[in-house]
């Protein structure tokens, strides 16, 4: 097991070609982080999931909320475009990976927490889960790439009404609109059923 500062690499068992990636800040419910296990030769899934009571909760928003002072407006802007840049770089990393990435989402998946799992090949969730796309209430742009992956996912009117609304979707809800592939009743449930999917038992 590696363990970084926002995220640890669990293999599922000794020998197991399954991989866990599990976002792990709980001091910020699983704010957005990066890495990817695409050219580790003993991986052959990954499965993204939250350490703590939330999937993710999206991007940390007190590191977007520095204010500038007045002389380094321009500074501010030139970091918040390099940081936007590495996160969008992080969620396509997701969706580039050559092997299958599933998500075990439960409790909060809102914002970037959506970007990641609609990064990911396939999803499922906890009856109790949820997912926002948040941004709208906080009138800032949804620029890492949901807005361009949910209208494949879950079809352009369902993808709309999720963008301008910012609604939450239970995950019974995300089932029928096709945002998740199967709802568990529990948290242990939707590990071991994971589990099962990704060793191909």
């Amino acid at each position: 097991m590696e363990k970084f500062k926002t995220l640890e690499i669990v293999r599922a068992s000794p020998g197991s070609a399954v991989f866990h990636l599990r976002l792990n800040r709980p001091s910020s419910r699983n704010a957005l982080s990066l890495d990817s296990l695409d050219h580790d030769p003993d991986a052959l899934v990954v499965v993204r999931s939250g350490a703590c009571h939330h999937f993710c909760s999206g991007i940390d928003l007190a590191a977007l909320d520095s204010s500038p002072t007045p002389g380094d407006r321009g500074l501010a802007g030139e970091r918040l475009l390099r940081d936007i840049k590495t996160l969008q770089d992080a969620v396509t990393a997701i969706e580039r990976c050559r092997k299958p990435v599933i998500a075990a989402v439960h409790g909060a998946c809102v914002g970037g927490g959506v970007n990641v799992a609609t990064a990911c090949d396939v999803r499922y969730c906890t009856e109790d889960a949820f997912f926002s796309v948040k941004e709208v209430d906080l009138a800032i742009i949804a620029d890492l790439g949901k807005l361009q992956r949910l209208p494949s996912i879950v079809g352009y009117g369902n993808a709309m009404e999720l963008a301008l609304t910012g609604r939450r979707v239970s995950g019974s809800e995300a089932k029928v609109v096709g945002l998740v592939s199967r709802v568990f009743g529990s948290k242990r449930e939707l590990d071991d059923g994971v589990r099962v999917i990704a060793e191909g038992k």
